[in-house]
Order: structure tokens, then C-alpha cells, then sequence
């Protein structure tokens, strides 16, 4: 691939962009005779236009010489895309801060993981190469620890455990994704927090970074996220409880248009510190307004 550098093709592969007999290796892997080698062109497509600063209102919970902790709202795309070239959080970093690591891209600069758009919450953003080198080795290796809060539809079976389940993406409508078994491997531990009529409330621990992974695996356990049109969770989902519920919704709750999910907590090492650091966001007003819609519902 000559038309890339060697960091960015590291990089790809720290992003799991690039597997090797189905599999993430470490960029220091040595090929074998009759290894497979998969580049997913959809992850790290680059636009060919230069990034237009924009002030943005930006909730920085942390900051040092190395990285940035960043409070996403939701509704927020975080960087370009196809379609998409100005209104992303890329664009707001670009403008706030002097120095960015780049090496997912100067499309991408800073960027070591992401949140979907209408996903509110906790990003560690990367000031230096080093540290992006160093935090993107820590989400490949599964040493970065993610908490996410959702509200999903349904009452849970167990209380707490493991989805185990590959995750690809759809044929037919590559902006979705489903369980298959043709997938890449996808772990989500969860724990229900509290349980409602015909809801709960969920603590999600990905192990693994997959587009949409919470998602798609709580709509396969058949607890699809709550506002989640695209995989389920939307408003058609109450036609089948109560009427009162139903109209109870239309009335109180249909102002939270985004799926209830907010990333709450990040914790790993620090890059140049090298000491363990945990960051903690707090539900955003939608979200908890929503919480407080259901629980005067459920008083009532």
C-alpha cells in the first residue's frame, strides 16, 4: 500500500481496520505463508478536503499535554464523513486546541475511539502521537475499561451477564449491523440496575470497541435500546403494553428523540503517566429527564 504511511497503516490496525485470518493482531505480527489479510475500506475512507475549524461549546471534564477528556452530547457526529464535512466534534477540536496526534488521519485528528452520534458521553481524545499510539494499543489489547448507562425495552431474564456474539455488517444496508457468525468477536457484559414495567435500566461493560455493539447485542438478547429506531427500539415498540403507557408516552416521554444511551465512565492507563486514571460523566438532562418521566409513571 504505497500510497499510505507506515503510522497510518498501524493505525488501522490498532483500530482493528485491519484483521489477519479474521482475527486483530499487534502491529509487530509477522505474516505467515497463506495468512488472510482483510482491510475494511468502509472504517478508514479519507476525504480529500481540508478541515474547517468551527467554535464549538466544548465539555472538557479533564486536560493535560497529552490527552483531553470530552463530555459528547448527544446529537453530535464526531467526525467527517461521507456527506458530512463541518458541525463534528473534529471540527470544534480543530478550533480549540493548537496540537492533535495524527495518526488516524488529518481527517481524524485526535480521534482514538468513538461514540455514535446520538450516543451522549465520555471520549478520551489524544493531543500527542505518542499518546494516541499508546491508548490505541490499550483498546486493542481489551485494557480499556467502558461503562455505558441505557435504557432498554423489556424486563431481563438474568440480572446480569456475558453477550458473546460476532458482529458484522449488514449486506443489504451497510450502515447497520447484526450477529452473525461470519462476524468479528464481540463481548458485553451488563448488570440491570432497576427494573420497570415494562422497562430497565442497564449498566453495559463492552470488552470489545464494535460499531454499534451495544445495540445490536441488547436487540439480539431482545431488549432493544430505548429511541433506538434503528435497530428496534423506537416508538412502534409500545403498541404492544398498555394503553395508558402508550399515551403516557406520546405525552411525556416522545421528546427524548435519540436512543438512551450515554457512555458514563472510561478507565485506563495513563500514557505518559503510566498510572491507572478513571473519568466519570454524568447522565446528560435528556436522559435524565426521561428517568424521571418513567419513574412518575410507574408512581402514579
Amino acid at each position: 500500500m504505497p500510497d499510505y504511511s507506515r503510522s497510518r497503516i498501524q493505525s488501522w490496525i490498532r483500530s482493528s481496520n485491519v484483521l489477519v485470518n479474521g482475527l486483530n493482531r499487534k502491529t509487530g505480527y509477522t505474516l505467515e505463508l497463506n495468512d488472510i489479510i482483510n482491510v475494511d475500506p468502509q472504517e478508514i475512507v479519507e476525504i480529500n478536503s481540508n478541515l474547517i475549524p468551527e467554535k464549538m461549546d466544548l465539555d472538557i471534564l479533564f486536560e493535560d499535554e497529552e490527552i483531553v477528556i470530552i463530555n459528547k452530547p448527544a446529537g453530535l457526529v464526531v467526525h467527517p464523513g461521507t456527506g458530512i464535512s463541518t458541525g463534528t466534534l473534529v471540527n470544534g477540536l480543530v478550533d480549540h486546541f493548537n496540537s492533535l496526534s495524527d495518526l488516524n488521519g488529518q481527517i481524524r485528528p485526535g480521534i482514538v475511539h468513538r461514540l455514535d452520534a446520538n450516543t451522549s458521553g465520555i471520549m478520551v481524545i489524544a493531543k500527542t502521537n505518542m499518546a494516541h499510539a499508546n491508548l490505541a494499543d490499550q483498546f486493542l489489547n481489551r485494557q480499556v475499561k467502558k461503562k455505558y448507562t441505557a435504557l432498554t425495552w423489556g424486563l431481563w431474564t438474568e440480572d446480569s451477564g456475558e453477550i458473546d456474539q460476532p458482529i458484522a455488517r449488514k449486506k443489504k444496508d451497510p450502515t447497520s449491523y447484526m450477529v452473525s457468525e461470519d462476524g468479528k468477536s464481540s463481548i458485553t457484559k451488563y448488570k440491570v440496575e432497576k427494573k420497570f414495567r415494562h422497562l430497565s435500566k442497564v449498566s453495559f461493560y463492552p470488552k470489545t470497541g464494535r460499531t454499534h455493539q451495544i445495540r445490536v447485542h441488547a436487540t439480539y438478547l431482545g431488549y432493544p435500546i430505548f429511541g433506538d429506531m434503528k435497530y428496534g427500539g423506537g416508538f412502534s415498540k409500545t403498541r404492544g403494553f398498555l394503553p395508558e403507557f402508550t399515551n403516557y408516552y406520546k405525552k411525556k416521554m416522545k421528546k427524548f428523540n435519540r436512543h438512551a444511551l450515554h457512555a458514563t465512565r472510561l478507565e485506563f492507563t495513563h500514557p505518559a503517566t503510566k498510572l491507572p486514571v478513571i473519568f466519570e460523566s454524568s447522565l446528560p438532562s435528556d436522559f435524565l429527564n426521561l428517568m424521571n418521566s418513567i419513574e412518575s409513571f410507574y408512581d402514579e
